[in-house]
Protein backbone atom coordinates (compact mmCIF):
# COMPACT_ATOMS: atom_id res chain seq x y z
CA UNK A 1 0.00 0.00 0.00
CA UNK A 2 1.18 3.36 -1.32
CA UNK A 3 1.88 6.34 1.16
CA UNK A 4 -0.91 8.63 -0.50
CA UNK A 5 -3.40 5.62 -0.26
CA UNK A 6 -2.73 4.56 2.90
CA UNK A 7 -3.14 8.91 3.93
CA UNK A 8 -6.73 9.32 2.13
CA UNK A 9 -7.49 5.66 3.73
CA UNK A 10 -6.50 7.53 7.29
CA UNK A 11 -8.67 11.22 6.39
CA UNK A 12 -12.50 10.37 6.57
CA UNK A 13 -13.66 14.08 5.37
CA UNK A 14 -12.09 13.07 1.82
CA UNK A 15 -15.01 10.54 1.57
CA UNK A 16 -17.50 12.78 3.56
CA UNK A 17 -18.69 14.34 0.47
CA UNK A 18 -19.32 11.07 -0.82
CA UNK A 19 -21.34 9.38 1.95
CA UNK A 20 -23.43 12.61 2.71
CA UNK A 21 -24.42 12.46 -0.87
CA UNK A 22 -25.68 8.62 -0.82
CA UNK A 23 -27.08 9.72 2.63
CA UNK A 24 -30.36 10.71 0.16
CA UNK A 25 -32.84 7.69 -0.70
CA UNK A 26 -33.42 9.97 -3.75
CA UNK A 27 -29.81 10.15 -4.75
CA UNK A 28 -29.06 6.30 -4.00
CA UNK A 29 -31.78 5.92 -6.12
CA UNK A 30 -30.51 7.93 -8.85
CA UNK A 31 -26.99 6.45 -8.51
CA UNK A 32 -28.39 3.11 -9.04
CA UNK A 33 -29.95 3.55 -11.88
CA UNK A 34 -26.94 5.31 -13.80
CA UNK A 35 -25.12 1.83 -12.56
CA UNK A 36 -27.89 0.16 -14.07
CA UNK A 37 -28.49 2.26 -17.04
CA UNK A 38 -25.61 3.72 -17.82
CA UNK A 39 -25.64 6.90 -19.59
CA UNK A 40 -28.97 8.42 -19.27
CA UNK A 41 -30.62 11.96 -19.44
CA UNK A 42 -33.10 13.78 -16.78
CA UNK A 43 -36.10 13.29 -18.33
CA UNK A 44 -35.20 9.44 -17.67
CA UNK A 45 -33.94 9.84 -14.65
CA UNK A 46 -37.27 12.18 -13.59
CA UNK A 47 -39.67 8.92 -14.65
CA UNK A 48 -41.19 7.38 -11.88
CA UNK A 49 -39.56 9.32 -9.36
CA UNK A 50 -42.03 11.40 -7.46
CA UNK A 51 -40.48 14.69 -7.68
CA UNK A 52 -39.89 17.14 -10.23
CA UNK A 53 -37.16 17.34 -12.54
CA UNK A 54 -35.86 20.50 -10.91
CA UNK A 55 -35.30 18.51 -8.16
CA UNK A 56 -33.77 15.67 -9.57
CA UNK A 57 -31.35 18.00 -11.59
CA UNK A 58 -30.63 19.36 -7.70
CA UNK A 59 -30.38 16.00 -6.55
CA UNK A 60 -27.63 15.17 -9.63
CA UNK A 61 -25.75 18.77 -9.12
CA UNK A 62 -25.21 17.44 -5.47
CA UNK A 63 -24.01 14.32 -7.20
CA UNK A 64 -21.67 15.60 -9.49
CA UNK A 65 -20.18 18.29 -6.86
CA UNK A 66 -19.30 14.80 -4.59
CA UNK A 67 -17.49 13.40 -7.75
CA UNK A 68 -19.90 11.02 -8.27
CA UNK A 69 -21.74 12.03 -11.51
CA UNK A 70 -20.88 14.24 -14.43
CA UNK A 71 -23.09 15.51 -17.28
CA UNK A 72 -22.50 16.72 -21.20
CA UNK A 73 -25.05 18.17 -23.90
CA UNK A 74 -26.55 15.86 -26.84
CA UNK A 75 -28.77 18.03 -28.37
CA UNK A 76 -31.34 20.12 -25.83
CA UNK A 77 -30.84 17.41 -23.31
CA UNK A 78 -28.03 16.73 -20.97
CA UNK A 79 -26.77 12.92 -20.15
CA UNK A 80 -25.46 12.01 -16.98
CA UNK A 81 -23.05 9.63 -16.42
CA UNK A 82 -21.74 7.86 -12.94
CA UNK A 83 -17.82 8.58 -12.21
CA UNK A 84 -17.04 5.28 -10.31
CA UNK A 85 -13.97 6.45 -9.40
CA UNK A 86 -15.19 8.07 -6.17
CA UNK A 87 -17.74 5.30 -5.48
CA UNK A 88 -14.36 3.17 -5.34
CA UNK A 89 -12.60 5.12 -2.97
CA UNK A 90 -15.31 5.34 -0.33
CA UNK A 91 -15.61 1.77 -0.80
CA UNK A 92 -11.60 1.12 0.18
CA UNK A 93 -12.37 3.45 3.00
CA UNK A 94 -15.29 1.24 4.50
CA UNK A 95 -13.11 -1.89 4.07
CA UNK A 96 -10.23 0.01 5.79
CA UNK A 97 -12.77 0.74 8.53
CA UNK A 98 -14.20 -2.83 8.40
CA UNK A 99 -10.41 -4.43 8.66
CA UNK A 100 -9.42 -1.81 11.75
CA UNK A 101 -12.96 -3.04 13.56
CA UNK A 102 -11.84 -6.81 12.66
CA UNK A 103 -8.56 -6.32 14.23
CA UNK A 104 -10.17 -4.93 17.08
CA UNK A 105 -12.72 -7.54 17.86
CA UNK A 106 -10.11 -9.75 17.31
CA UNK A 107 -8.08 -8.60 20.22
CA UNK A 108 -11.13 -8.11 22.37
CA UNK A 109 -11.94 -12.21 21.66
CA UNK A 110 -8.37 -12.82 22.62
CA UNK A 111 -8.52 -10.51 25.77
CA UNK A 112 -11.87 -12.25 26.73
CA UNK A 113 -10.58 -15.73 26.20
CA UNK A 114 -7.00 -15.25 28.10
CA UNK A 115 -9.45 -13.60 31.00
CA UNK A 116 -11.78 -16.83 30.95
CA UNK A 117 -8.65 -19.45 31.37
CA UNK A 118 -7.04 -17.22 34.26
CA UNK A 119 -10.11 -17.12 35.79
CA UNK A 120 -10.44 -20.99 35.43
CA UNK A 121 -7.10 -21.43 36.83
CA UNK A 122 -8.03 -19.58 39.86
CA UNK A 123 -10.93 -21.51 41.30
CA UNK A 124 -11.32 -22.82 44.42
CA UNK A 125 -9.98 -26.13 44.34
CA UNK A 126 -9.00 -29.32 47.03
CA UNK A 127 -5.77 -30.50 47.33
CA UNK A 128 -4.01 -33.43 47.79
CA UNK A 129 -4.85 -33.17 52.32
CA UNK A 130 -8.56 -32.46 51.18
CA UNK A 131 -8.04 -28.97 52.43
CA UNK A 132 -10.09 -25.81 50.51
CA UNK A 133 -7.84 -23.03 48.82
CA UNK A 134 -7.49 -21.12 46.07
CA UNK A 135 -4.91 -21.22 43.64
CA UNK A 136 -3.37 -18.39 42.37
Amino acid sequence: MTRNHRESLSRPAGAAPVFAALGDATRLRLVARMSREGPVSITRLSEGEDVTRQAITKHLRALEGAGLARSHRAGRERIWTLSTTRLTEARRHLEQISHHWDAAIHRLRTFVEEERELDSDNEDFTDVRGTRSRRR
